[in-house]
């Protein structure tokens, strides 16, 4: 069966064409700058990647010219509609309704929409996606997979906040995690890979990117995570301070003179390892060139990144009481080696030695412990698309 995987943003659409049989990626593109001008990217299988101006008011002409490529005489994939089978669409935040992925309906929508004050810059564009697929694919299966779905199988001292409880009660504050479809799919991998049944296996999957966040996945459930109520929790990541202590928040209102929301652009946009360079960047490339140079401030943001993952890593030991498996994954975890090499090397007290040939590889799955370590350290390269294509079959 053919799956589109879209994942729709505020002015932004990926989609991927997968073949869920094969696993091939029979055509994948990007809509960017929805409501503004407008461009599609698209590549089919085999063939070159091209980029056209295209007017898209809306994201229902940005779906519709992505229906278009894909069944164009020349360079499309698919002859028409009939040859796609569902389409699976990412959706941020289920809230605590979704703890799997579901068939849409004008129920599941709703409840969707109700999630839009938790994931208020993600959820209402994953809507609009639904929508305009819908308008233009009828009678096409819609599937949506949560990006919150996997953690919800953590257990109540993981979730919870110290927060008076009527917070919870009221308003549903609470610890939900996020790149769960990420984290689901590396450490069901992990399991394959080590050849151990995933109901038995302990795993620490760090997703370390622009977003990055940790997962606790003992036997084939999560159990803790490092993002939280929102995405900016947890680790220090390309531009988000992760955690802090939340007094800043008002020191830092009252000596810039701006307010909560202020604040928050600072703490989402202009931290993390850019703040910390000094504004140099955000890609780790850039940092790790800058500390080569001299860049003492690069080396800093390169050393706490590290650091905070490595501090999870051990809290999250401690919370499964012991680990057999470490990935690395998403695009600094696949390919920056020297982050890895800083993480691990706080974890030896685990009896982990790192293989410095392996740890070279880049984006490529690779055992980068050596034969003797007591815990499994991998690279496994997520794919959240096939992911999704996969729940969308098993529901259709």
């Amino acid at each position: 069966m053919n799956i589109l995987v879209i994942n729709c943003g505020s002015s932004s659409l990926k989609f991927q064409l997968i073949n869920s049989e094969s696993k091939q990626v029979l055509a994948k593109g990007l809509c960017e700058r929805i409501g503004i001008d407008g461009s599609l990217t698209y590549q089919p299988q085999g063939g070159e990647k091209v980029k056209e101006d295209k007017a898209m008011p809306t994201h229902k002409e940005a779906i519709s010219y992505v229906i278009d490529a894909l069944t164009d005489e020349t360079t499309g994939v698919v002859k028409n509609l009939a040859e796609i089978g569902a389409v699976g669409h990412r959706v941020v935040h289920g809230g605590e309704k979704f703890a799997s992925s579901v068939v849409i309906t004008e129920e599941v929508l709703s409840e969707i929409e109700a999630c839009n004050e938790l994931a208020p810059l993600h959820n209402p564009a994953n809507i609009i996606g639904i929508n305009a697929c819908k308008e233009l694919m009828p009678g096409t299966p819609m599937v949506a997979v949560f990006d919150t779905a996997f953690h919800q199988t953590m257990p109540k001292k993981a979730y919870m906040y110290g927060l008076p409880y009527d917070y919870y009660e009221k308003y549903k504050i609470r610890r939900y995690g996020f790149h769960g479809t990420s984290h689901s799919f590396v450490s069901k991998r992990m399991a394959e890979i080590v050849g151990k049944p995933y109901d038995q296996t302990k795993t620490i999957v760090c997703h370390l990117g622009n977003g990055s966040s940790i997962c606790a996945v003992e036997n084939g459930k999560s159990v803790d995570t490092s993002m939280g109520f929102t995405p900016l929790e947890g680790l220090v990541m390309g531009t988000r301070s992760g955690d802090l202590d939340p007094a800043i928040v008002e020191f830092i209102a009252n000596k810039e003179g701006l307010d909560i929301a202020g604040v928050l652009n600072v703490l989402n946009k202009k931290s993390g390892v850019y703040g910390l360079s000094g504004n140099l960047s955000s890609d780790f490339r850039d940092l790790e060139a800058g500390a080569k140079s001299g860049n003492e401030k690069a080396a800093t943001a390169q050393e706490v990144f590290a650091y905070r993952v490595a501090k999870y890593v051990g809290s999250y030991v401690a919370a499964m009481n012991g680990v057999d498996n470490i990935a690395f994954t998403a695009g600094i975890g696949e390919n920056d080696g020297r982050i890895r090499e800083l993480v691990c090397e706080n974890l030896k007290y685990l009896g982990i030695t790192l293989d410095e040939d392996a740890n070279k590889t880049r984006g490529e799955e690779v055992r980068i412990s050596t034969p003797d370590s007591k815990v499994n350290v991998y690279v496994v390269p997520t794919n959240e698309e096939l992911a999704i294509a996969r729940e969308t079959v098993a529901l259709v």
